[in-house]
């Protein structure tokens, strides 16, 4: 409530409450007073007549008792006059109304009402004249009206409120000027505050005649005065700061210039950097692989002694500096951050098996036990990246073959957590090796750093891979860790994050029937896992001086086993068990001799796999078994029902020759150029797969996919295989978001194909050529090898041979191929020229690519070798640094062309 607000109240309350308080006594004195009156002027006008009256009654004279009734009656206020005698009979009644009637009073009465009042008195005779004798001869009833003494108090009230009203206007006049002339003041000094802390210093109070407001008013101003002084003093500040920061900033400007210099150059340097480690990984590596081949080419001819030594120096030099390259590209995209995860199904336990087996040579070169343990509670599948993780894995067990002289590398793989669908498994690489110090420990993951100077020398690497591995874990969301003694061995184990979206508990590989396997393994681990496994596997294993009778003896022998003295002992107990035997040796088949099985048995290498233990196992132990087909192969579908493929390539003769390849009785192929017509076949039709080509003209196969994927039914499900002559990682990850269900890379491969149709369609060996020997069918699953790891040796322009195999096996195809390539160059050279000359890179690559997609399938090595060259480096580098791949390629063009009458020739 405001201060003028209460003014007011107390200013006008306190003498309106005590008027109203005199007001309310002075109606209520009044009206106490009127009634007294009239009672007093009723009895005593009653007490005057009333002897008369009863004298009149004694007398029986009427006239005069009327003429006394009439006197009473004039008084103000009475309704009527009644006379009755002794008897109770009225003798007069004089009023407007009739009183009712009632016994004789015997003294004086006065009935009081709300509105009337009733007077009673009795008449008395006197008969004698002093006046001592009284004879009751009758009674007065008179009635009188009180309305109007009622009506006066509301007189009274209406005129106290009525004045209560004029004198409080009069007090709320007098409390309004009295509050204004206080508050005014506080209100300005009020509102002057307010101005001063909006900033505004310039208003100042007038002086007031009251003491008390005067010194506020002062004392506002002064406030005033001192912000004013202090705002000034503020901006000189605020002008001698500014002038400083503007100098600072012209100082600062000038550096911010020199950094953003400096900056643009270290980019320039970094993108020369990359294009040069891109530029050179193509240039080495197509060298270097070339050397390779020729070296592995060389390795079968007949050499002598020290030949094949050199040429093992050879191969040993190519396979460290392919290495190091490798490495050096990781790191580069590792530290540039464009190294893209994929996300797959990993089975761990065949992963780990391929690692280990990549690393068999070596562990058998150096007598090492190499042992992979994979515990049961790790579920199947996972998803995650199983080439990071390969690499990862194949890094550590490097290191760990290459650091130990004696004893053996054990890699363990564990379930850490396992919470809904996200499992975190723990895996180890630990080795009997030569150790790391502390001091080593704190510096082993740094760039190009290894533990001693000399290690490099001695023992080969970069020392970056330790450094990969810590950057690829951290990036899957792990983390890596190292124990080691010096001259003890040493633990590298990390954390690996992974999904477990349809993972189960890993089931038996086998179930044996509870047989009894004699076991021989001096290594405690290999041992340990080899007791683990038969158990699970449900047969019972038993030591080597166990009684019981054996339905297989299980060896493990180490490479010192087979020298002369123990080779025989092992061969008695080999020749005196009346069983099959499994040899788990510890070498390769080139450096250990050969074992007489005499009842039958079976030689493993190790480290072995376990599908190769577990079939081993199958052959020796059950041996009614039908044999079991061969590892990804499904049951074939029954002979009558009819496949139906959709092939979706705006270019004829890719699309005839898939459909040459895949066209059988039970194969219906059909052929569509374009995604608007592959869905107006699907509107009326339907496929069991489809093969997509992924750059077309309009709608591409992405597109098409999304649509055919948005007709639902059984469109949504169909496997669609995009067919393409060239895919980066990324794309081939962003197509497997967008709808498609796998890549098959041209020129199509037979035994990728089949995988396919496997896979999706539960056939198999649909697409393989009877026509083709099985020496053509190996070099047949290589010609993509064969392309893009070429030697520096010039290329044929035209190879039919390659043709024909590319075609499955169809000569006439090949040529067909081959006539369709030639005639579409001209075209094609034409509009790459166009786009070179008006720097449009999509449209160039789009050409090339086509380009390089009809060369896949037909028997033009050069072609097919530069077009992919030049669509490679299109891809990493854009449009600089390929005018001279380009001028090779036109060349290249007129060569083939020039083939095309030789051509014509052959086939005639």
């Amino acid at each position: 409530m405001s201060l003028n607000t209460r003014l007011l109240f107390a200013l006008l309350g306190f003498p309106l409450l005590v008027y109203a308080m005199m007001s309310i006594f002075f109606v209520v004195q009044s009206d106490a007073e009127a009634h007294s009156v009239k009672k007093e002027r009723l009895e005593s006008a009653g007490k005057l007549l009333a002897p008369s009256l009863g004298d009149a009654i004694a007398d029986a004279d009427t006239q005069r008792l009327e003429s006394l009734a009439r006197q009473l009656i004039n008084l103000e206020g009475l309704n009527s006059v009644a006379l009755f005698d002794d008897q109770g009979n009225r003798l007069l009644l004089l009023g407007q109304s009739e009183p009712p009637p009632l016994s004789a009073p015997t003294d004086h009465q006065l009935i009081m009402d709300e509105s009337v009042w009733r007077l009673r008195l009795p008449l008395a005779a006197n008969h004698s004249e002093n006046g001592s004798a009284v004879n009751h001869v009758g009674w007065l009833d008179a009635q009188i009206d009180t309305r109007e003494l009622t009506l006066g108090r509301y007189k009274l009230i209406a005129s106290l409120s009525l004045g209560g009203m004029l004198l409080g206007l009069l007090m709320f006049l007098v409390a309004f000027a009295i509050s204004r002339y206080t508050t005014r003041p506080i209100e300005e000094a009020n509102q002057s505050l307010y101005r001063l802390s909006r900033g505004d210093y310039r208003l100042r109070l007038a002086p007031s005649r009251a003491m008390e407001l005067d010194h506020l008013s002062s004392h506002v101003n002064a406030l005033a005065e001192h912000f004013q002084q202090a705002q000034r003093d503020m901006q000189t500040q605020i002008e001698q700061a500014t002038s400083e920061l503007q100098e600072s900033m012209e100082t600062i400007e000038e550096q911010n210039i020199k950094l953003d210099l400096a900056h643009r150059s270290a980019l320039r340097a970094n993108a020369v950097k990359s294009e040069f480690l891109a530029n050179m990984s193509h240039e080495i590596r197509t060298p270097l692989n070339g050397i390779i081949g020729f070296c592995r080419l060389l390795g079968r001819s007949s050499l002598d002694t020290r030949q094949q030594e050199w040429l093992q120096h050879v191969h040993r030099a190519c396979d460290n500096l392919l290495m190091l390259v490798n490495d050096v590209l990781d790191f580069s995209k590792l530290e540039a951050n464009r190294l893209t995860l994929e996300e797959a199904d990993i089975d761990i336990v065949s992963l780990v098996d391929e690692v280990i087996g990549l690393h068999a040579p070596e562990a058998q070169r150096k007598q090492l036990n190499l042992v992979a343990m994979v515990y049961d509670d790790v579920p199947t599948p996972l998803c995650g990246d199983p080439l990071r993780i390969h690499q990862v894995l194949n890094n550590l067990i490097s290191n760990a073959l290459k650091f130990t002289h004696e004893g053996g590398v054990i890699v363990r793989v564990m379930l850490d957590n396992h919470e809904g669908q996200h499992v975190v498994l723990n895996l180890s690489v630990s080795d009997t090796g030569i150790g790391l110090s502390d001091a080593h420990q704190q510096e082993l993951f740094s760039a190009f750093s290894q533990a001693e100077p000399s290690h490099s020398r001695q023992f080969g690497g970069s020392g970056l891979g330790l450094t990969i591995c810590r950057q690829l874990i951290e990036r899957m969301g792990g983390e890596i860790s190292v124990e080691s003694e010096l001259g003890t061995g040493t633990i590298f184990s990390f954390t690996l994050p992974m999904l477990a979206h349809k993972a189960n508990e890993r089931p038996p590989e086998i179930s044996l029937a509870n047989p009894n396997v004699r076991l021989y393994e001096a290594h405690a681990p290999t041992r340990h896992l080899l007791e683990h496994l038969l158990q699970r596997w449900e047969a019972i294993p038993l030591p080597l001086d166990s009684p019981e009778q054996e339905q297989l003896l299980l060896l493990g022998l180490a490479h010192s086993d087979f020298t002369p003295e123990r080779q025989h002992h092992w061969q008695t107990v080999i020749d005196q068990t009346p069983c099959p035997v499994l040899i788990l040796a510890n070498g390769n088949s080139f450096d250990l001799p050969s074992l007489r099985l005499t009842h039958g048995g079976e030689t493993l290498y190790k480290p072995f796999s376990r599908a190769q233990l577990v079939a081993s196992l199958k052959q020796l132990l059950i041996p009614a078994l039908i044999p079991l087909k061969r590892d990804g192969e499904l049951p074939s579908l029954p002979s009558q029902q009819v496949l139906k493929l959709l092939i979706v390539d705006d270019n004829a003769p890719n699309r005839e020759l898939l459909k040459a390849m895949l066209e059988t009785p039970l194969i219906h192929i059909t052929t569509v150029e374009s995604g608007q017509q592959a869905l107006e076949f699907a509107r009326s039709n339907s496929a069991d797969l489809v093969l997509m080509d992924i750059r077309m003209p309009g709608m591409d196969g992405v597109q098409t996919t999304q649509a055919l994927r948005r007709l639902g039914s059984a469109w949504a499900r169909c496997p669609i295989i995009a067919v393409t002559a060239h895919v980066l990682s990324s794309e081939r990850q962003k197509w497997l978001a967008e709808g498609l269900d796998d890549v098959l890379i041209k020129p199509i491969d037979e035994s990728q194909l089949n995988k396919l149709l496997s896979r999706f369609l539960a056939v198999n060996n649909r697409v393989t050529n009877p026509n083709i020997a099985p020496s053509q069918k190996n070099v047949l699953t290589s010609h993509n090898t064969y392309y893009a790891n070429a030697s520096p040796a010039p290329l044929p322009v035209i190879d039919l041979e390659i043709g024909a195999r590319l075609a499955g096996g169809k000569e006439y195809l090949a040529r067909e191929q081959l006539k369709r390539l030639i005639d579409g160059l001209d075209e094609s050279e034409q509009h790459m020229r166009n786009a070179f000359a008006q720097q449009n890179l999509p449209t160039l690559l789009d050409w090339v690519h086509g380009l390089n997609g009809a060369s896949r399938y037909c028997g033009a090595p050069e072609l097919a070798l530069l077009v992919e060259t030049l669509e490679t480096r299109l891809r990493t580098s854009g449009l600089s640094h390929v005018e001279g791949l380009l001028e090779d390629l036109y060349r290249a063009m007129a060569r083939l062309r020039a083939q095309r009458p030789l051509l014509l020739k052959t086939q005639d």
